[in-house]
């Protein structure tokens, strides 16, 4: 496998070297670069794919043994249990961050809407209209609660928790970078 990644590789060097014999240089023709870099992924991916693996045999079931409860009783194992409580503290702060976080937001962009400024996800009318813009955060909010629910109730925690936690940061840059916007002055025209 390996040799004919190398074989396919120098086959392409050749042919984009040939290229530039031609008179065809880089910084005369974008198709050339574009080539270049088509072979380049081209490469790194030949060359990586003899480094992958294949997924593991599955392992053959276990014969049930015969103090095993049998599948009709409702008896729960330690394992089946979730790891965690879903309205545990550090969710719960976890949502208050999120709730405070799009807050900051809802009042940073009224900030920079007053000072002349253009929303950009969304449209200036939505934003102006403070009910709707304000349905408009306490459903991010929502959604942000609703997708960690998903996580949690399918075992994925450490995917939950950083839900929250990646909705808190974007939510606080977007309004940091609201407040240090500087005003738009509307041009004077003589």
């Amino acid at each position: 496998m390996e040799s004919w990644a190398w074989k396919n590789a120098r086959a392409i060097i050749l042919k984009w070297e040939g290229k530039q014999k031609r008179g065809r240089g880089l910084k005369g023709n974008k198709t050339v670069l574009n080539e270049c870099r088509f072979a380049l992924v081209l490469l790194g991916t030949i060359l990586a794919a003899d480094r992958a693996y294949a997924q593991e045999p599955a392992q053959e079931p276990q014969k049930p043994s015969i103090l095993a409860p049998s599948p009709r009783c409702k008896v729960e194992s330690k394992g089946s249990k979730s790891a965690h409580g879903f309205w545990d503290k550090k969710n719960d702060w976890l949502f208050a961050g999120v709730g405070a976080a799009r807050t900051l937001d809802y009042f940073s962009t009224f900030n920079m809407r007053r000072r002349g400024r253009q929303e950009i996800f969304l449209t200036n009318d939505a934003v102006d209209n403070h009910a709707a813009f304000a349905a408009i955060e306490v459903s991010a909010v929502g959604a942000s609660i609703g997708l960690s629910y998903l996580f949690h109730h399918y075992g994925h925690h450490k995917l939950e928790r950083w839900t929250s936690n990646v909705h808190i940061g974007l939510a606080t840059t977007g309004a940091v970078r609201n407040y240090c916007l500087k005003t738009a002055h509307p041009r004077i025209s003589p």
